[in-house]
């Protein structure tokens, strides 16, 4: 391999390389991906995700798709639908059907006895309170459990009994037999075996005892004979405890690297932190377009080729780092400059009166569905005596340099004609209720003869055929850029309270009515946007995806 090449690899991929290069594996690429079934996936394992399969497929291999089922009290079957659904709708597809951890309690089993038979494990009947202070610090060795000394047939008695449900739950744990003064506390005779007397979703009622994830996990990515097992950087001091329970059974050593998670600003990945925003209300779910998830951003309207081109922008490395969310904006905006067809909507709208144009006529205008694609096609508006605009982009008393509407001057409606503003209906508290303006009948867009140069565009819909909706408008749900970093206050002391506005009486133009959810749009000079799920025949919703251009503070003021 070139000096050139090589420098263009990421550090996994020259691992890859260099085990292909050697015939290690006989040149066999197998990694997965292995969530928990216990929550909705996040910006994090989008990145895991990417690096796993892009990275087995580009070297010809595939990637298993693996749920670490051992925790039947967090685990629900609508987590793994869910799961499987987001890894489909970024593109991807695993090997063959997905597994569980659930699937190997059986070998799982065989593999502890091996080890009680090697005097390896041994069942520890101590309370958690003195397991945790049995354990010491990491200045300070941990001792030894008054149970270590168990003889092996009276810990494989014990075992069986335990499997066979004889103890009440957290009576009794089996605990692997390595070292109390290690280092590395995650190796200070980890339990690998607790007593769980609860339903779990795959296994019904088979088990009373569940594995450990430490213990799971490696022996799961053994069975299947994983090549490459590629993780985030917070498990790599659980590596020793896997590689010395595939060292103690003689199994496939699979070998695990890590790389650098993603954290991203303004985003936290915790599923705990994320389940408390769930449960207390602070979202309205997993799929609240705010929240950091796969399906909250789907619902937002987060195209999957820009989640997967944020995270290889991101890039691939062995230290943690925080990217800012600019990056995710902007690739979300490159992705939809091209793909969102465009549309017009008002959010808050004023009546605008064509004075000079007939009052019973109507006319067909078009419109480019997308200009950065030629094979869009093209919208029909209709354009009448009435319609509306922003309010904002109506002034009284302008100041110099005001290119929108205001008395006196002229300025040019997308698509349509150039308005002169004449004067304006006001009510009793002095808010505008009418714009009162003409048109010149030959300033028609792509007709224009005018010769006047109006130095604005406006964007519009017409009265007669024009719609109410519901648009929603996002901020940032906390109001810092990392509400976990002080560890002294609760993340939710950073919520923002401001992160969701609500606009119910816009007007959008009426190609828009009965578009099917997660549909894509740019609304001229306001955003893009994508129909939600809660739209109805009664009234359409639109979420609102992200703005034109960066227009977030780094911080959200409260």
């Amino acid at each position: 391999m070139s000096e050139e090449r090589k420098e263009s690899l990421n550090f996994i991929e020259q691992i890859i390389e260099d085990d292909l290069k050697s015939g290690k594996h006989n040149g066999r690429v197998l990694t997965r991906f292995p969530p928990e079934p216990n929550g909705y996936l996040h910006i994090g394992h989008a990145k895991a995700i990417c690096i796993n399969f892009e990275t087995a497929k580009k070297y010809g291999g595939r990637t298993n798709l693996r749920f670490d089922d051992t925790n039947p009290t967090t685990e629900e079957t609508v987590y793994v639908h869910s799961i499987q659904n987001d890894i489909k709708w970024l593109g991807f597809e695993w090997n063959g059907d997905a597994v569980y951890a659930s699937d190997y309690f059986g070998q799982l089993y065989g593999f502890a006895v091996q080890l009680i038979g090697k005097g390896l494990a041994y069942v520890d009947d101590s309370t958690p309170e003195e397991i945790a202070s049995m354990k010491g610090t990491p200045s300070v060795p941990g001792q030894d459990s008054p149970y270590k000394s168990r003889s092996i047939e009276e810990n494989l008695d014990l075992f069986e009994r335990m499997k066979n449900g004889e103890f009440p739950d957290g009576s009794r744990v089996l605990r692997a037999n390595i070292d109390m003064t290690s280092p590395n506390m995650l190796m200070r005779d980890p339990i690998i075996y607790r007593i769980k007397k609860e339903h779990h979703h795959r296994t019904g009622d088979q088990w009373c005892i569940y594995p450990m994830y430490d213990f799971a996990h490696g022996q799961s990515d053994s069975i299947e004979n994983i090549t490459h097992s590629l993780c985030s950087l917070e498990f790599i001091h659980h590596r020793p405890v896997y590689d010395w329970f595939i060292e103690k059974l003689g199994i496939f050593p699979s070998k695990q690297t890590e790389f650098a998670r993603m954290n991203v600003e303004y985003m936290i990945t915790s599923k705990r932190k994320l389940l408390k925003l769930v449960n207390d209300n602070y979202v309205t779910g997993w799929d609240d377009p705010r929240m950091p998830t796969i399906s909250g951003m789907r619902r937002r309207g987060y195209p999957a080729a820009a989640i997967k081109n944020f995270c290889d922008k991101a890039g691939v490395a062995k230290r943690e780092n925080t990217i800012e969310i600019s990056l995710l904006e902007s690739c979300v905006r490159e992705e939809l400059n091209n793909t969102a067809q465009r549309a017009m909507v008002v959010l808050d709208p004023v009546k605008v009166i064509i004075t000079n144009y007939p009052e019973d006529q109507t006319e067909i205008l078009h419109a480019e569905n997308n200009p950065e694609d030629i094979n869009a096609g093209s919208r029909t508006l209709t354009f009448g005596r009435e319609l509306y605009i922003e309010r904002e982009d109506f002034m009284e008393n302008a100041p110099p340099k005001y290119f929108r509407m205001t008395p006196g001057s002229d300025v040019r409606l997308k698509h349509a004609y150039i308005l002169h503003c004449i004067g304006v209906d006001k009510d009793e508290h002095g808010t505008v209720t009418t714009i009162y303006v003409t048109y010149y009948p030959n300033s028609k867009s792509g007709e224009d003869v005018s010769g006047i140069k109006p130095k604005g565009t406006l964007h519009w819909v017409g009265a007669s055929d024009s719609l109410p909706c519901k648009v929603r408008m996002y901020d940032r749900l906390f109001t810092v850029a990392d509400p976990t970093a002080d560890e002294d206050k609760d993340f939710l002391e950073y919520y923002n309270d401001k992160s969701l506005r609500i606009i119910s009486n816009a007007m959008m133009e009426s190609s828009l009515k009965g578009s099917s959810p997660g549909s894509q749009y740019q609304f001229l000079r306001q955003g893009y946007f994508c129909t939600d799920i809660e739209s109805s025949s009664e009234i359409m919703i639109f979420n609102q995806t992200v703005g034109l251009k960066e227009s977030f503070s780094k911080e959200v003021k409260k």
